[in-house]
């Protein structure tokens, strides 16, 4: 058996990112005298991709099992924004929408750089509407307005008609219970097991409950890893990006940790993009009890400030400009501005989270600009020169100072009661992870098929690229784990 100085030489040698990391996460696992739990597919993971892959198995015909560390289902999902991107011609030619699958696909290759996987956004893109068809038939709802989220780069992104990522979790949910998938609770995974240690194929799972006990589970097909990524994990994205040790995270603390990921690197996959980190809104420095706000959903109703009142970034731009251009501000925030259209054009939780934040000092109110600018303690006189200025953008159709596409400069701000809302940099989703084909297998150091292994989600890399854009992450999930379930459960 390779043991572990072994390992991390020959990871070294093949150049692999975060494969020491990995190494050192878990030992090697063992084979144990007595499976405790047996099942066809074994799922690490109760998010979107966790989920989406658990009912995918159920409907092959698989007996399929669901492992989550936590007390409760839906993972980071639950926290979503909820948009889905896809071509949708059904529902975007009323609203004059110009858009196909190659489009999508070449804006999502040029976002991440040219370093996604190319094979693997064809799959991304084309599987886009058949997916949501699919979210559709067991039950999912989704608006008939299509928006360009946050970072999204077109007007492609489908609103779920429940609130933000709750709405999928829910149905996914019921359809898996209503197929008999079993859920293992509060029940950590510690390592892949392997028929030899680092090679052959992967019978099953180590596990920990929360009294420390060992549980170990047989997969007789497959199992597929959809734990999600390591945003809430300050030392290894540190490790990977120094600027955000210190950072928040729009995560649930307890679920993007990264020890699956490391374990399958342990246990001999490739990592890949492990460097490529992703910041969204969230709290201002220092706010560790507030409110995360919201109100930058539906980038043509806002502008982005800083605390003299002026605009510094096309507020349209991709995420890692974006990001970037907010670290770079002295303060390490800016604020999100919107008038009353603005605030009604976004979906209904970011407006509540937004009327709540007023009294947690993350948002703040105002009859008019002087108002507002008075209690975000910004000169009243810039704030209006701003957005004055902003406005003539608009009707010229033209931003010289920052270039905001003209698609993207629709909607004047002129209605109070006008809104504003701290918008800091927190870590969002990490792009890199294990390596995967476009079947969802996840590939060795040598980018071979580790037999009976599989993952879907922000566990993955190769996807996005240095860069992911916005909505992608929601189709990502299910178009991947769909596959990765379906795949798993005929064991191909």
């Amino acid at each position: 058996m390779t043991n572990r100085r072994q390992f991390l030489k020959s990871a070294v040698a093949a150049g692999v990112a975060g494969a020491a990391m990995g190494a050192h996460a878990a030992d090697i696992c063992k084979k144990p005298a007595k499976w405790d739990v047996q099942t066809d597919v074994l799922v690490v993971g109760s998010g979107g991709a966790g989920l989406a892959a658990a009912v995918s198995a159920a409907q092959a015909g698989a007996k399929v099992t669901v492992m989550e560390k936590l007390s409760f289902v839906g993972g980071n999902t639950m926290l979503c924004s909820g948009y889905y991107n896809c071509a949708d011609p059904k529902r975007q030619k009323p609203l004059g929408i110009k858009d196909s699958v190659e489009l999508h696909i070449k804006q999502t290759l040029a976002a991440g750089d040219n370093r996604a996987d190319p094979a693997l956004v064809r799959i991304l893109c084309e599987q886009g509407l058949p997916t949501l068809e699919w979210l559709e038939s067991i039950g999912m709802k989704f608006d008939d307005r299509i928006d360009q989220a946050y970072g999204a780069l077109h007007p492609r992104s489908h609103l779920a008609s429940k609130a933000k990522g709750a709405g999928y979790i829910e149905v996914l949910k019921k359809k898996g219970d209503d197929l008999g998938v079993k859920f293992l609770m509060d029940t950590k995974m510690k390592g892949i097991i392997r028929e030899n240690g680092q090679s052959g194929r992967v019978l099953g799972v180590e596990a920990t409950d929360n009294a420390g006990k060992s549980i170990f589970v047989r997969a007789k097909k497959g199992v597929v890893l959809a734990a999600g990524g390591y945003s809430a994990n300050p030392k290894l994205r540190a490790a990977y990006d120094p600027r955000l040790l210190t950072l928040n995270t729009t995560n649930n603390p307890a679920c993007s940790t990264g020890e699956v990921m490391l374990a399958a690197n342990a246990a001999g996959a490739m990592l890949i993009g492990t460097d490529y980190i992703q910041c969204n809104p969230g709290l201002a420095p220092g706010r560790k009890n507030g409110i995360r706000q919201s109100l930058h959903l539906v980038v043509e109703r806002y502008i982005y400030v800083d605390q003299r009142g002026q605009r510094f970034v096309a507020e349209d731009e991709r995420r890692d400009v974006l990001r970037d251009a907010v670290l770079n501000l002295p303060e390490k925030y800016g604020y999100v501005i919107v008038d009353a259209d603005g605030f009604a054009a976004n979906p209904k939780a970011a407006q509540n989270d937004a009327i709540r934040g007023i009294e947690t000092g993350d948002s703040f109110k105002g009859e008019t600009l002087v108002e507002l600018a008075k209690k975000m303690k910004i000169d009243p006189k810039a704030l209006q020169a701003t957005v004055d200025e902003f406005n003539k953008c608009v009707d010229n159709k033209k931003d010289p100072k920052f270039g905001r596409k003209p698609a993207m400069l629709t909607h004047k701000l002129l209605k109070g009661p006008f809104w504003g809302a701290y918008s800091a940099m927190a870590v969002h989703h990490t792009m890199g992870g294990v390596r995967i084909d476009t079947k969802a297998r996840v590939l060795d150091l040598n980018a071979e098929v580790i037999p009976g292994l599989y993952a879907a989600g922000e566990v993955t890399g190769g996807i996005h690229g240095s860069n992911r854009v916005g909505g992608n992450a929601v189709l990502d999930i299910h178009v991947f784990g769909r596959i990765a379930g379906a795949n798993a459960a005929k064991g191909v």
